[in-house]
């Protein structure tokens, strides 16, 4: 597992349990601690788990009204407490994060990986609902940092992935359809 994937995981963790046991701040410290030991005791350096949690909590309150304001008819106390920490993580990258570090896109879908592995059934596609409305919001930025690539016979997904029609089973116009190699 990669240091920055395994150190969101870690952070989500300590968020969720912090969360969970009534968001008690002299707790957080020893949370995170026992979690760091427990889930990434080879990790050598912790930095990021604690810049993740430091940052989420300094900016609690905006995030949650972002959330409240990006799902509306989900009262943030009715959204599950792993989607509302995994949702404060990826808005903190998305919207305070250092973007050389962490382009909006790996926010997003590192947020909604984290969802997948940890919440319910639906977790990856409302966290990506959410976090996609929010990115849309604030006019996508990074959207045209990469080098522009052929376009024919590409279709791109909600967040800028690229694939080929061929492999994704869509049709293609007959004049870019891609030659069989002999």
């Amino acid at each position: 597992m990669a240091s920055r994937h395994l150190s969101r995981s870690v952070a989500m963790q300590t968020l969720y349990e912090w969360d969970f046991r009534g968001k008690k701040k002299e707790e957080l410290a020893d949370i995170k601690e026992r979690n760091i030991k427990e889930f990434a005791s080879g990790m050598e350096d912790t930095s990021f788990i604690t810049q993740l949690i430091d940052g989420v909590i300094k900016h609690l309150k905006e995030l949650d009204k972002i959330i409240e304001k990006a799902a509306p008819q989900w009262p943030l106390g009715q959204v599950a407490v792993v989607d509302r920490n995994v949702l404060r993580m990826g808005l903190y990258e998305l919207l305070f994060g250092k973007r050389e570090e962490v382009p909006p896109k790996v926010a997003i879908n590192e947020a909604i990986e984290l969802a997948k592995s940890f919440g319910g059934e639906s977790s990856g596609k409302f966290v990506n609902g959410v976090l996609g409305t929010v990115y849309r919001e604030i006019g996508e930025p990074g959207k045209d940092d990469a080098p522009p690539a052929s376009t024919a016979g590409r279709t791109e997904s909600a967040f800028g992935e690229t694939k080929s029609a061929k492999s994704s089973g869509e049709a293609m116009p007959a004049d870019e359809k891609e030659e069989p190699k002999e």
